[in-house]
Formats: C-alpha cells, structure tokens, sequence
C-alpha cells in the first residue's frame, strides 16, 4: 500500500480548513521561497514569503479568479562573483495558491525582505425569502 503526501498541495488550498486539517500529514516539504500561511480568524488569512535579496519591483502578485500567483525575478549582477558558499538562493521563481471562494486580497507589504500578503474572506449576504 502507498501513502501519498498531500500537505503540498493542501498548504496552498486557503480557506479550506476543515478539508486541510483532516487531510493533512505531519510531514511537509518546503519548496523556494519559503512562506508562511497564518489564519487569524475565520475570515482573515495571511501568507508571508522570505525573499532575502529580492527587491519590490522584482516581484508580481497576480490574482485572476481563485488562483494568488506571486512571481520573482532578481536582478542579475554584472559581473558573478565567485562564490566561497552560496547560501542564499536568488533564482527566480512562481509560486500559486488556490484560494476558496469569496477571497479576495486584502494588502500586500514588502518590508525587511519578507512579502506580507492579507487575505479577506467576504461572505456574501444571505438574500432573505
């Protein structure tokens, strides 16, 4: 028998949270950039990426219908230096979450090297009979 990991694809499911806590394993794997998901409160989410090096204007947050994309591209150096050790990775990258219905975002803060991403949950209102 096999088990499947499925807290990747959960952790990016937000909003989700009965289905994420009933189906989430222990185990996580982290991708680049590394990120957080912090739940408020019911109706208040937030995602904080680290991106050491990266500046404002190398990144891009798209949201087209349920789907957050945050995109980074670093500028290059002229001139690579030769490095004793590299322990920061600046490569670009894209990095999507699905978000529930009736998300939407909020705000977006860039501070310190760390993108702070707020999400809303809006209900809608219920249409009396």
């Amino acid at each position: 028998m096999r088990n499947y990991d499925l807290s990747p694809l959960l952790r990016q499911w937000i909003g989700f949270d009965k289905l994420a806590n009933a189906l989430q394993n222990s185990g996580e794997s982290q991708s680049f950039p590394p990120y957080n998901i912090e739940k408020s409160d019911d109706n208040h989410y937030r995602i904080t990426l680290a991106l050491a090096g990266f500046r404002q204007e190398d990144l891009d947050i798209q949201l087209e219908g349920t789907r957050l994309t945050v995109k980074g591209t670093p500028e290059q150096p002229e001139n690579e230096p030769k490095w004793l050790h590299q322990g920061l990775v600046m490569q670009p990258f894209s990095l999507s979450f699905t978000l529930a219905e009736n998300m939407e975002v909020s705000g977006a803060t860039f501070t310190n090297g760390l993108l702070h991403i707020d999400l809303t949950r809006n209900e809608p209102e219920t249409i009396a009979p």
